[in-house]
């Protein structure tokens, strides 16, 4: 995909967030008028294709989005993602790789580990 300024703004607001963003989040951070919501989507679309980026599925079922900054040798995203019961933010745990094992006659293409509680900045207020 080409760069493009619409691009180039969503990869940054991705990289530049602690935690994971869905389009909506997205949008709400772009200058007004960057892109469309449907530009935004596209975008994020292509950037997972090219894997500069991993989407997440919420405990809501919302599908939000984090930067692949672990990923410089093989892509990968076997790490957990925390959804907060309470603020709702989703944040990868990359020093923390959960273990399982399938039958060997089944391949897997993707995998989201999602746990759910409650984060730190909501058990201290």
């Amino acid at each position: 995909m080409r760069k493009t300024i619409a691009k180039e703004a969503i990869l940054k607001t991705i990289n530049e967030s602690d935690t994971a963003l869905s389009q909506a989040e997205i949008q709400a951070i772009l200058p007004d008028g960057l892109c469309n919501r449907v530009t935004i989507y596209r975008v994020l679309d292509r950037l997972v294709e090219e894997k500069s980026v991993h989407q997440i599925t919420n405990i809501d079922g919302v599908v939000k989005y984090a930067n692949c900054h672990s990923c410089s040798i093989e892509h990968k995203h076997d790490h957990i993602h925390f959804n907060c019961e309470k603020c709702n933010v989703v944040t990868c745990i990359e020093d923390v790789e959960p273990t399982f094992k399938l039958p060997s006659n089944y391949q897997i293409n993707q995998l989201n580990f999602m746990v759910s509680g409650v984060c730190p900045d909501c058990l201290a207020s």
